[in-house]
């Protein structure tokens, strides 16, 4: 028996976990201690493990502290506290979670619910501007994630602090915004029943464009980046790195990344436009990460603000990238608060 005893379950304390297709980081934090102050942080490969069950079991044996709530942001949409994973045979349930774990009370949030949780918390060092805008007091905020999908997100006001909203706008329709994208359309329409901006404005879209660019807008392609694409199982990212290469940007490479930043453009200003975003725009993801310092010279503001009559609006409206994964900073955020509300 260990001369160290487990210390007590603490109701103030918080676990918390940013669930991916790839990796799992959980952490533990207090109501005392706030959203940035974690107690213990740990990181898993998720594809190890059967279910969520077994990463949380292990992280609490490992940091030797007792929680009784938890609060998971999951890649897919929540419905009545259920959620089915994107890339991970994990269906999870909130009560379910709750009585495997021994927890009083379990909370799934949608991926991008937690990263909107974050951005009213986020430090000046953890953005880059790409527009200053005139933010208006309590006004709608707009979050787009350009990952693997496009992932999207709002922010309402309720009078006291910032809420974050689900959305799935990622799968509405595409809709070209210039001659090329319409072009860009009618060849989609041949692959695919329905073309969402998803298709085009995402990690899974970057080749859908590149191969638009070559195969039909013919613009030859290196024989180098051909062979590295053959055999490379992530064609986004070696297109992006042949985009941004400071020495000898590959010219096919770059339209694909300034097509897709147009199209991001375009459906940045549709979601500010329907959820009127006065409170700012931003772009979170590795994506945008990635092309933080090509973004503000790129075709993306102004496919942005060419909204008509609503141009001078969005010319107002703050926009910033993400510099950072802030999924982990949101759950934390959201999920103190609805430990507050339960105990309350």
């Amino acid at each position: 028996m260990s001369d160290q005893a487990t210390p007590p379950a603490d109701p103030d304390r918080l676990l918390v976990g940013d669930v991916g297709g790839t990796k799992t980081d959980l952490a533990v934090v207090s109501r005392r201690g706030g959203p940035r102050q974690m107690l213990a942080l740990l990181r898993y490969a998720s594809r190890d493990y059967e279910a969520l069950e077994d990463v949380v079991r292990e992280f609490l044996a490992e940091v030797g502290l007792e929680v009784q709530a938890a609060c998971f942001a999951v890649p897919g949409p929540v419905a009545a506290g259920e959620a089915e994973l994107t890339n991970l045979p994990w269906r999870l349930r909130e009560s379910d979670l709750a009585r495997a774990l021994g927890l009083r009370r379990v909370w799934l949030l949608n991926d991008l619910v937690a990263t909107a949780a974050a951005v009213p918390h986020l430090r000046p060092e953890e953005l880059a501007v790409l527009q200053q805008g005139e933010p208006r007091t309590g006004g709608a905020i707009a979050v787009l994630a350009p990952g693997t999908g496009l992932g999207e997100a709002f922010l309402t006001f309720d009078g006291d602090a910032y809420r974050p909203q689900p959305s799935e706008g990622g799968h509405s329709s595409f809709a070209p915004a210039s001659d090329l994208e319409l072009e860009l359309l009618r060849h989609m329409w041949r692959r695919f029943e329905h073309v969402s901006f998803e298709r085009v404005a995402s990690g899974i879209g970057i080749p859908n464009l590149y191969e638009f660019l070559r195969d039909v807008h013919g613009i030859p392609e290196s024989a180098a980046l051909a062979a590295a694409l053959d055999d490379s199982n992530d064609r986004t990212r070696l297109i992006i790195e042949a985009a941004t290469d400071p020495a000898a940007p590959d010219s096919l490479a770059v339209a694909t990344v300034e097509l897709f930043l147009h199209a991001l453009g375009t459906e940045s200003a549709n979601l500010a436009l329907k959820v009127l975003a006065t409170g700012g725009i931003y772009l979170a993801g590795g994506i945008a990460q990635r092309l933080c310092s090509h973004i503000p010279t790129s075709g993306y503001l102004e496919a942005l603000r060419r909204s008509g009559r609503f141009r001078s609006t969005l010319e107002r409206v703050p926009i910033a990238i993400v510099k950072a994964d802030v999924a982990l900073l949101g759950v934390a955020t959201e999920g103190l608060r609805l430990l507050g509300s339960d105990m309350s």
